[in-house]
């Protein structure tokens, strides 16, 4: 689980293991997920950074060699708001990392979760889906002004399409795929923002309320047969067909069409394909 040592992730780690799960923890700052994870049980640390494609890599060989299946896969990682940074490819970071990261990891990662038989892949997304849906026409803000919001709902949209389209692609393999809202929380990934925005009100849950979310996403037989779709609190989604964005505080109770339509999934899908020069071979 990437994200699995801090905030929300940390809790779906600690609930997971508690359970029985073996919890493989994927982090770029090892030292620091050391200390998070300590006195939790089952749970291994590997060293993996999502902005960088040659260290998602390694990290896969590692697992792959092993032999093992996997089960569950939740991609939890990810930043919000940060100002413009490109990474070494010249990608916007929210959606090199939120996204792009995640699909190379779960495309390479594709074999064990095969092995698996009947694997799920959780992607984390986010009511920012309010802020836009992905801009095909300029996704890495080079001809339009860099605005961090309409970025994080870019990346958070792209984590909710890739659902859709893994989940077509998986079915047959008995890999599903779904996209979570956890909840509003407040965490680490909130440490761009202003103090300002940080006291914006609204309902926020706790991590702990948060995780048993994306835990049940994980692992209910409620939703066998159902991939693709986009829950939250514990139930999938309702489409709403349109949301006036009046501030940030604002609650969205269910989803936003750019965020699950199909047609966008796959032509998120092929771009993915050629921005990380990986092919899907199932």
């Amino acid at each position: 689980m990437t994200g699995g040592y801090s905030g929300v992730g940390l809790e779906t780690t600690r609930a997971l293991a508690e359970a029985g799960a073996t919890v493989i923890v994927p982090a770029r700052t090892p030292e620091k997920a050391r200390a998070s994870v300590a006195g939790i049980p089952r749970v291994e640390l590997e060293e993996m950074d999502l902005i960088d494609p040659a260290s998602i890599d390694a990290f896969v060989q590692r697992f792959l060699d092993s032999g093992r299946p996997l089960d569950i896969l939740i991609n939890n990682a990810g930043i919000m708001a940060p100002p413009l940074v490109r990474d070494a490819r010249g990608y916007e970071s929210q959606f090199a990392t939120n996204h792009l990261g995640h699909f190379q990891l779960t495309l390479r990662l594709w074999p064990a979760l095969k092995q698996a038989r009947s694997a799920r892949v959780v992607s984390v997304s986010s009511t920012g889906v309010r802020f836009g849906g992905v801009d095909f026409e300029d996704l890495n803000f080079e001809r339009r002004e860099y605005d961090k919001w309409k970025a994080y709902g870019q990346s958070k949209s792209a984590n909710a399409l890739f659902a859709v389209a893994l989940d077509k692609r998986g079915q047959e393999h008995g890999v599903n795929a779904f996209s979570v809202h956890p909840g509003r929380i407040m965490t680490d990934l909130a440490r761009f923002l202003s103090e300002e925005e940080s006291a914006i009100g609204g309902v926020y849950k706790t991590t702990e309320q948060g995780a048993a979310t994306s835990v049940w996403y994980a692992t209910s037989p409620q939703l066998e047969g159902k991939g693709g779709v986009y829950c939250l609190d514990a139930d999938i989604a309702e489409v709403i067909p349109d949301f006036d964005l009046k501030g940030m505080g604002q609650t969205l109770i269910g989803v936003l069409p750019w965020a699950i339509d199909p047609d966008f999934a796959e032509r998120l899908w092929q771009i993915s394909e050629e921005m990380t020069h990986i092919k899907f071979r199932a």
